[in-house]
């Protein structure tokens, strides 16, 4: 009898040689724990980082090994033990072989002890609603803070334990009202422009016989005050002709024996020309405030059916901004800021009804920042090139090779220009009571101390004048 229950006992630990399996706790184990290893599907162990887990097998252990040796390491302590260290988060894979050559691998998870991390936000930051979770290797932290300031301690508590921790803390922005915002800003528009002219203009006063003038047109012809007088030869001698120029343009030819002159233009200029606009506004928080330095010119409405009225409407043109201040509890000052530069266009003018409607060459920009009290935003690249070329010629002569180029005439305009503006929020507080505010430096003063005296206003009575 005692026999056969000794060969049914080894039957049964014969059937039972492959590993044990038992069930995993929900919670991390805590430090130098007795863990059965897991069975099923469910084949994941968990350790948290610088903690250590003993992992039990009723079959002996032959070898072990894990796939990253820097998130955890793996000793067989005995033939039926094995210790595993977790080093640093992040999940790796163990694998364990017995002495018959079979092997199981599990999912080795090493978690951060968010739960000390969670007692120690909750005493230093009680009443932030912070909560504490685990992405793969790193801390993840979620949910509102109340101010700034108390999320960037959370963080720096939690990059104590993972020093690649993640903040994705949101922190309500809080406006603060009846406060006063002054709004500097500087408009500068730097105007370049080149300017060519050429062109010739023949003068006879009876070259051949033939009094005249030979001209494009492009530039004035003769005519003026001063008086050139010429004989006619041959046939025809003693006649006189006499023409008048009232420009010269830049360079005068005549000979008088041959009575031809010709008068020839050629200009080259340059300008430059900066406008700088320097507008302060002051405006309560979150309250819309604008400029306008310009003007507004007519426009004429045709309205009625049968019978038509006109009406005048006035539209805006120069310098404007429009800006929204908003002043935040942690020093930011959310800003939309809309600058806009128009003049006025006559050359791509309508008319209407016999009126002459000009357009509208603008320049704007809109958008929206944030800033702190002082600091300065530059809106730039905002440019306008123009180029404009006319030529002009004789038909017949202008086509002549190289003596064509005596009855030509050309104008080339280029104008650029470019548009900068820069906008620097303060915010501005009201003086005390009896507070003297700051009064201008003037680099001359008003009165003379020796004229004047300083108590009554009254001017002082030279030497040996009389009352």
């Amino acid at each position: 009898m005692k026999r056969r229950i000794l060969l049914l006992l080894l039957l049964v630990l014969a059937a039972s040689s492959g590993l044990s399996p038992a069930a995993v706790p929900a919670a991390a184990p805590p430090s130098q724990a007795q863990v059965p290893l897991p069975a099923g599907t469910d084949e994941v162990l968990r350790v948290f980082a610088g903690k250590s887990i003993v992992v039990n097998s009723p079959d002996p252990f032959k070898r072990v090994s894990v796939t990253d040796d820097g998130v955890a390491s793996a000793i067989v302590i005995s033939p039926n033990q094995v210790l595993i260290h977790g080093l640093k988060p992040g999940t790796v894979t163990l694998l364990l072989w017995n002495e018959a050559e079979q092997m199981r691998s599990f999912d080795l998870q090493v978690l951060v002890d968010v739960r000390s991390l969670r007692e120690t936000l909750q005493k230093i930051l009680p009443g932030e609603q912070i909560q504490v979770s685990q992405s793969g290797a790193t801390i993840v932290l979620t949910g509102v803070a109340s101010t700034q300031e108390a999320a960037d301690r959370a963080v720096a508590l939690a990059k104590t334990e993972v020093p690649g921790a993640v903040s994705l803390i949101t922190v309500p922005q809080q406006i603060i009202a009846n406060s006063v915002i002054l709004i500097q800003v500087r408009f500068a528009e730097v105007d370049r422009k080149a300017l060519q002219e050429l062109g010739i203009n023949i003068l006879s006063t009876g070259a051949l016989n033939t009094p005249g003038t030979l001209s494009t047109g492009q530039f004035a012809p003769p005519g003026g005050n001063l008086n050139l007088r010429g004989s006619i030869p041959g046939s025809l001698r003693g006649a006189t002709t006499t023409f008048q120029l009232n420009d010269l343009l830049n360079l005068f030819f005549f000979r008088p024996d041959l009575n031809l002159g010709a008068t020839i233009r050629a200009l080259e200029q340059k300008n430059l020309l900066q406008i700088l606009a320097e507008p302060n506004l002051l405006a309560l928080a979150g309250k819309e405030a604008s400029f306008l330095a310009g003007g507004e010119f007519p426009v004429p409405i045709v309205q009625g059916g049968a019978i038509q009225t006109v009406s005048v409407q006035f539209k805006e043109f120069g310098v404007r901004l429009k800006f929204t201040a908003t002043p935040m509890a942690d020093g930011i000052i959310r800003l939309k800021v809309a600058p806009e530069v128009s003049t006025l266009d006559f050359a791509n003018a309508v008319t209407l009804s016999g009126f002459l409607i000009p357009a509208l060459a603008t320049r704007k920009a809109e958008t929206e920042v944030e800033l702190r009290a002082g600091q300065s935003f530059a809106i730039a690249g905002l440019m306008d090139n123009r180029v404009t070329k006319i030529a002009s010629k004789i038909p017949g002569l202008g086509d002549i090779p190289i003596l064509g180029k005596l009855f030509h005439s050309r104008s080339f305009e280029q104008n650029n220009s470019e548009l900068m503006v820069m906008v620097t929020p303060q915010v501005v507080k009201p003086l005390e009571p009896g507070q003297v505010p700051v009064r201008p430096e003037f680099p001359k003063p008003f009165l003379d101390n020796d004229k004047f005296d300083g108590k009554t206003g009254e001017v002082k009575n030279p030497a040996g004048a009389k009352p």
